[in-house]
């Protein structure tokens, strides 16, 4: 795919767009064993041998990342208050990276990573209503009465009716149960106010999978890795 050569460059992380055509009529650049001087010089990423100053310029528009969030960080650019899961993310600090909705401070597991933000909105968009999967330890013994209620559609305190879900009772503990939880929408602690409409209360909260795609579980907490290219495939299908 063509672009120019300094917003390529820019783009990059090389430094701003004045600084990068400056550096390319100064002759730092080479491309496929060339010099070339001309800032606006069209270059294919995909197929081009891009050097700056000796280093070999591999260049990708967009990253896609799975990370297993842990507990304590916000899902933000910037907090105030709080590590952000941008955090634990290194080796990516020339894109513009950014989380792909949220997971609450105190819930773990799969989340992605990316700075593709048109991917972002189809993923998230609620008109799509893609399953996400949690794993749920809960304060109180879930029953199959709460199963066919989350089955028709759980009314929430604001009177709001969730979309049909699914809910499996695992196994119970001694003060309560371990659940899986597939939801089709993603409403503001929309898990955690769905398990109280049934009186009962989320006490551990982790995302399993989005769509197709589920959590690595070689990935520790705080690890991230890029998605494979037939992982980003089957994500991306019908987006």
């Amino acid at each position: 795919m063509e672009m120019r050569l300094d917003k390529l460059l820019a783009s990059y992380g090389i430094g701003s767009r004045k600084e990068v055509k400056n550096y390319i009529r100064k002759g730092f650049v080479t491309v496929n064993g060339k010099i070339i001087k001309n800032d606006d010089y069209k270059v294919d990423y995909q197929q081009d041998e891009i050097i700056f100053d000796g280093e070999v310029i591999e260049y990708r528009p967009y990253v896609y990342l799975m990370l297993n969030k842990p507990q304590g960080y916000v899902c933000a650019t910037k907090d105030n208050l709080h590590p952000t899961v941008l955090d634990l993310i290194f080796g990516y600090e020339n894109y513009d990276l950014f989380p792909v909705g949220r997971l609450d401070l105190d819930t773990e597991g799969l989340l992605l990573i990316t700075n593709d933000g048109d991917f972002a909105h189809r993923l998230l968009a609620p008109s799509r209503h893609h399953s996400k999967v949690y794993f749920a330890s809960i304060e109180g013994k879930m029953n199959q009465e709460d199963v066919a209620a989350f089955k028709q559609g759980i009314v929430l305190d604001t009177g709001y009716r969730c979309k049909e879900a699914n809910l499996e009772i695992l196994e119970e503990t001694e003060t309560g149960c371990n659940v899986k939880i597939e939801i089709f929408e993603g409403k503001f602690h929309q898990i955690k106010k769905m398990v109280a409409a049934c009186n009962k209360k989320v006490i551990y909260l982790k995302r399993l999978s989005i769509k197709n795609l589920q959590l690595d579980r070689t990935l520790e907490l705080g690890d991230f890795r890029e998605l494979s290219p037939m992982e980003l495939v089957d994500l991306m299908n019908d987006l």
